[in-house]
């Protein structure tokens, strides 16, 4: 585990904390004991949720509760989808065998979707084994839930039967899955064959790949119908554009990058993360996190470039010789010919060391920088890092004692319009969301930042003193003088006692780093260090401020509007926005899509895919 970014768990605190920082979305987690052994590799749709039910008050069966006592420590992999999750805790599994899990059966007993084409109405099914009976067969899946699951959701797109043939062939009325509309009934001549061929031909071009093919006809139909006042028929159209997103996902695991290490680096108030994904035979078999120390003032290329020789040099002969084929970094670094060259030689193969710009790779590349900001924002809310920054923030303003409770106010309106506050709250901790207000804020003056501040300060503080919550230590404003006017002002009014204010302009270049604190009541100004520690907080609790305050405004000017949030992604215009509903069945459908599976419709670039996954998962 050397080098491993893995979060210990040794009280009920850490254990707390850490849940609190698991993001809700696909992954793969792992759990160890005291000496570093994985005891236990799982897979989750919502890591945080899952995760989160091993901690539970409620009961556990022996064998969990044996596990859960044992656990030292947790590492997660978020991932695009869950069958990417599911894909990356078999190879995980398969490459460490940890004690508590069940260890899945070599590639030559995985399972299979077998289609009996020798038979005049073919049939869909679960194989394992030996490939002796006539047909096609689709896979192998990584268990038997996954062949499972398709072929149940293939089974509610297209009802081809699935029963044996000896159940098949003495039929003389219906069964059940005919009255549940999961067959269509040929064992007693309900379909033509015509009919059921239409049913076998899409599910074959569904398992192969094919199936925006499957969905330009689904449309084609829905529209058709439509058009001849057919809604019921139009309607279920529709339901099967939509059940078949869900099998549509793409699987990013799997791919054609052979032997692969991607490096990837970011820095966040000084502190420098590197993320390693390896990459074998096209599958991915984890990652690991490091935070090199001493990277002081230094930028993201200059953190990686110095990174990549001691951590392939840093190894014995034999090892130096498994250095994979192909590097993918983000950032470039300068002279990346030279490293490449100099590693061939030691390597005694060649290596190729880039920054990839489009194709697949960057989709690897941007699945490790959202681990390595992932990891990076656990570091930044560590307790211990957290204690640091309070201590610092306790000598730079000269307070006589250690704040506990910060908030920190912020304005969000786009020329005026849909104006909205921002309260968040920190603790020790770090951010307390249950604790985060918003304020819509009503008959002012359009983009009067002034009084939409005093409105914002007088509705919080007035719930304050009447007891509904904590006053603050400190109390951030996003903002100069004039803001910090405007706080002294209604806390005065309202005689709201002890409360340090505390302005946070941007610097004349508007870049992190420069900013400089206005102390109340005198507007002493104040400018700290690059690398201080105090700086480092009130940044991130002034960041998050904005960040929840923008978040608000899209939401209430979407709603004052009266616009789908499509309609605000540039370059998507009403065709686009017509063609990807009818597509996908909707706009929730949409935003359960991939940004692959996105870009697969008509008109859809890559780019504008992007932009379509970021604004329906704004955080």
């Amino acid at each position: 585990m050397t080098g491993n970014h893995v979060q210990a768990l040794d009280s009920p605190e850490a254990i707390k904390a850490y849940l609190k920082g698991l993001p809700t979305r696909p992954g793969v987690y792992r759990m160890y004991d005291k000496q570093g052994h994985i005891l236990y590799v799982g897979k989750a749709r919502q890591l945080k949720k899952r995760v989160s039910s091993y901690f539970q008050k409620q009961a556990l069966d022996g064998k969990t509760a044996s596990l859960v006592r044992q656990i030292a420590a947790i590492d997660i992999t978020v991932t695009h989808t869950e069958t990417e999750a599911l894909l990356l805790e078999n190879n995980l599994i398969k490459e460490h065998k940890p004690r508590y899990n069940i260890l899945l059966r070599d590639d030559k007993s995985y399972p299979y979707i077998f289609l009996s084409t020798a038979h005049d109405f073919p049939r869909f099914g679960f194989h394992r084994g030996a490939k002796r009976e006539r047909g096609r067969y689709f896979g192998p899946y990584p268990g038997a839930s996954g062949v499972r699951e398709t072929l149940y959701l293939l089974q509610k797109l297209f009802p081809v039967r699935q029963c044996e043939d000896s159940v098949f062939n003495n039929r003389s009325r219906p069964c059940l899955q005919y009255q549940i509309k999961r067959c269509s009934a040929p064992c007693v001549g309900y379909i033509s064959r015509e009919a059921y061929d239409q049913d076998v031909r899409h599910s074959v071009m569904v398992l192969e790949g094919r199936d925006n093919q499957v969905v330009d006809e689904l449309v084609m139909q829905m529209e058709r119908a439509s058009a001849s006042q057919l809604f019921e028929q139009a309607a279920h159209y529709r339901d099967q554009i939509s059940s078949l997103r869900h099998v549509q996902e793409k699987q990013y695991v799997s791919g054609d990058l052979g032997d692969t290490d991607i490096i990837v680096c970011d820095l966040k108030a000084t502190i420098a993360c590197i993320q390693i994904f390896f990459i074998r035979g096209g599958r991915n078999l984890g990652n690991k996190t490091f935070f090199p120390a001493n990277s002081g003032s230094a930028n993201a290329t200059e953190v990686l470039t110095a990174f990549i020789p001691q951590y392939y040099l840093g190894r014995d002969q034999q090892l130096q010789k498994d250095i994979p084929q192909s590097i993918l970094i983000n950032p470039a670094i300068g002279d990346a010919e030279s490293l490449a060259n100099s590693l061939s030689e030691i390597a005694g193969h060649k290596i190729s060391l880039h920054n990839p710009m489009r194709g697949d790779k960057v989709r690897w590349v941007e699945m490790a920088v959202r681990n390595l900001h992932l990891a990076l924002n656990n570091k930044l809310n560590s307790r211990l890092n957290m204690q640091k920054r309070y201590e610092a923030l306790q000598d730079c303003l000269g307070l006589d004692q250690l704040p506990e409770r910060l908030e920190c106010f912020d304005i969000s309106h786009t020329g005026g319009e849909s104006t909205v506050a921002s309260c968040v709250v920190f603790n020790a901790e770090g951010p307390m969301k249950s604790d985060y207000r918003r304020f819509n804020i009503k008959e002012i003056a359009a983009g009067d930042d002034y009084a939409a501040m005093r409105q914002a300060l007088e509705r919080r503080y007035k719930r304050l003193m009447q007891g509904e919550g904590r006053l603050p230590d400190i109390l951030f404003i996003d903002g100069g003088k004039g803001q910090v006017a405007q706080a002294l002002q209604v806390l005065g009014e309202l005689q709201v006692p002890g409360v340090t204010i505390v302005g946070v302009a941007k610097g004349s270049e508007r870049r992190p780093g420069l900013e400089t604190l206005i102390l109340a009541p005198a507007n002493t100004a104040i400018t700290l260090p690059a690398d201080s520690p105090a700086l480092h907080l009130i940044q991130q609790i002034r960041d998050e401020a904005h960040r929840f305050a923008i978040t608000g405004h899209r939401q209430q000017r979407k709603k004052s509007r009266g616009k789908s949030l499509l309609e605000e992604i540039d370059g998507l215009g009403a065709k686009r926005r017509a063609l990807l509903i009818k597509q996908f069945g909707g706009l929730q459908e949409i935003a359960r899509a991939g940004v692959e599976d996105l870009a697969r419709v008509s008109g859809i670039s890559m780019e504008l895919a992007q932009r379509i996954y970021d604004t329906l998962h704004d955080d």
